[in-house]
């Protein structure tokens, strides 16, 4: 059973290795050398984020801009992939906030290019990135 609360100082460790190992494998396509575990801290700043965990294990989490209503990151440990966890944290965060919902998500990632239309996002436009191109996606209803 996956439990999803919203993050604590205690979680701070392991919110840092997750995001570091699933970015750096994520998005192989990119120069990843310069990732670091204090990334989490710098990227995450001023956000809300929600954590989920099977059994007392961290397995995924997701943080939001709530000024914007704006998904930043979402990430799930690798092996705890395609397991709904993503689903469920996506339904955590639009039970928290009002829609729309938005996000940018690099076109290289096809996983979770493929994850974010199968939960309803449409295309609004696309962009330019540091490591290539991103799409930026909108979900409008429930």
């Amino acid at each position: 059973m996956i439990r999803i609360i919203e993050s604590r100082e205690k979680d701070i460790d392991a919110l840092r290795n997750l995001f570091f190992e699933m970015r750096r494998k994520t998005f192989s396509w990119a120069d990843t050398s310069q990732f670091q575990l204090s990334d989490f801290e710098k990227e995450t700043e001023g956000e809300y984020v929600l954590v989920a965990f099977s059994e007392d294990v961290l397995i995924g989490f997701v943080s939001v801009w709530l000024a914007d209503n704006f998904i930043h990151h979402l990430y799930i440990d690798e092996r705890y992939q395609n397991q709904n966890v993503g689903s469920q944290l996506l339904k955590a965060v639009i039970d928290k906030v009002n829609l729309p919902i938005r996000l940018k998500c690099e076109e290289n990632n096809t996983n979770a290019v493929c994850f974010y239309r199968q939960k309803g996002f449409v295309e609004k436009g696309r962009g330019r990135s540091e490591i290539g191109t991103y799409i930026l996606f909108e979900l409008m209803k429930k």
